[in-house]
């Protein structure tokens, strides 16, 4: 079990991981995997659960006379809602239990595959190239 919300561990495919990231779409799991990858982790993406829908409360029924009741049952049986169908996302966890993405972007201990160090812009995917010129704490957001 993790210590805090920030380093956690699960079993992904019989395997123990390092939780990167929860609930990520494929363009993001593609990118993760990609960076880990090449800064030789071992990758294990799995499709994540889906989640508990609450049950939708029915509303009581109207009074209706037997000509409308006869007429809904037959409208009734006809039509079949069909189950919403689950996002697909992934949960996205490496081999090594040390790692901890937070400690890996702040501690400047990931590369991009051009040479520069992955800057939290660029882990958020918010630039598409990694400027390690200008220190995070001096990092002004773009939004």
């Amino acid at each position: 079990m993790a210590i805090n919300k920030n380093h956690e561990f699960e079993d992904l495919d019989n395997i123990k991981c390092s939780i990167v990231e929860k609930n990520a779409g494929a363009e993001r799991v593609a990118f993760l995997k990609e960076l880990l990858t090449y800064n030789k982790y071992q990758v294990v993406v799995v499709p994540s659960p889906a989640p508990k829908a609450a049950p939708t409360p029915t509303p009581p029924p109207a009074p209706v006379t037997e000509g409308e009741a006869a007429k809904a049952s037959d409208e009734n049986e006809k039509v079949v809602a069909p189950e919403p169908l689950a996002p697909s996302t992934y949960t996205v966890g490496v081999t090594d239990l040390r790692f901890n993405p937070t400690n890996a972007v702040f501690g400047r201990s990931l590369h991009t595959p051009d040479g520069h160090v992955v800057t939290l812009a660029y882990w958020n995917q918010e630039d598409t190239v990694s400027d390690d010129s200008v220190p995070y704490f001096e990092y002004e957001s773009k939004k």
